[in-house]
């Protein structure tokens, strides 16, 4: 097993990578010896945690981005192939979000959300296509639970993220016989985590959230990370459009208090 999680001299790529579960997900990665690019909108983000990552023993590169502008992607993953050589691991999880009612909700604020999670995900497949390690590529597109709950107030995640996950598994199909892999993981709520502020922004409301999931304990960014490391790795290879909640079982009570929590304080 120890050899499987092996990572080094593998080319690992976390578009929204410097913050929150991604950045989780990148650090893990950067234990497991990979070569780690990192992207984000901010460069001062990217910097930093290259530095990280660096503490941790990993080769970095970092370009600062936005998923909704494909030329900037692609340009940034061909410097990333330059340096690193073809990617091996591929983790796409730039997204956004914000607590609305959709009577509340204006046009831009859904098409912006929109923009981000889907178009910016079908803009980092695009661009990543001919930087890939064909066979063995690894693709972990990062969804969310109202891919598969409606949720109150979430009206334009919902829609982003479950086409987020019918482009996992079509993909899966399409890139299959290139030997390309495309799963989805799905998020539960996980402490510290700039979402669980929006979504649980209180103390009774996160307490609430805790006692709805099963393993009665909010998750932690390692263990989204542990996920992608073994969906990434020769264990899971024969795993592909699979869409894979990591939650300790909350996604099995439906969005039970946090929904409820939702939809009163978007009628403030």
């Amino acid at each position: 097993m120890q050899t499987a999680l092996n990572f080094t001299n593998k080319h690992v790529v976390v578009i929204g990578g410097t913050s929150g579960i991604n950045r989780g997900i990148a650090e893990c990665f950067a234990r497991l010896h990979a070569n780690i690019t990192v992207a984000s909108r901010q460069q001062q983000k990217v910097d930093d945690t290259q530095s990280a990552l660096q503490a941790l023993g990993a080769k970095t590169y970092g370009f600062c981005a936005d998923v909704r502008d494909i030329e900037a992607i692609a340009q940034g993953l061909r410097t990333a192939h330059d340096r690193f050589g073809s990617i091996d691991v591929l983790v796409s999880g730039a997204a956004g979000n914000f607590p609305a009612l959709a009577e509340n909700m204006s046009a831009n604020g859904f098409k912006s959300v929109v923009d981000i999670d889907l178009l910016g995900t079908f803009h980092v497949m695009k661009a990543s296509f001919e930087l890939l390690t064909k066979p063995g590529a690894s693709i972990i597109n990062i969804s969310a639970p109202q891919a598969y709950l409606p949720m109150p107030a979430q009206l334009h995640v919902c829609a982003a993220k479950a086409g987020v996950d019918m482009i996992t598994r079509t993909l899966a199909l399409e890139w299959g016989e290139y030997g390309v892999r495309i799963n989805s993981i799905v998020p539960g709520p996980i402490d510290g985590t700039e979402g669980m502020e929006r979504l649980a922004p209180t103390t009774a409301i996160k307490q609430k959230t805790c006692d709805d999931v099963p393993l009665k304990r909010l998750g932690t960014v390692e263990d989204i990370g542990h996920a992608c490391c073994f969906l990434a790795s020769p264990m899971a290879s024969y795993i592909t459009g699979a869409v894979i909640p990591v939650d300790g079982g909350w996604s099995q009570k439906g969005c039970g208090s946090m929904g409820d929590a939702l939809s009163q304080l978007s009628r403030r």
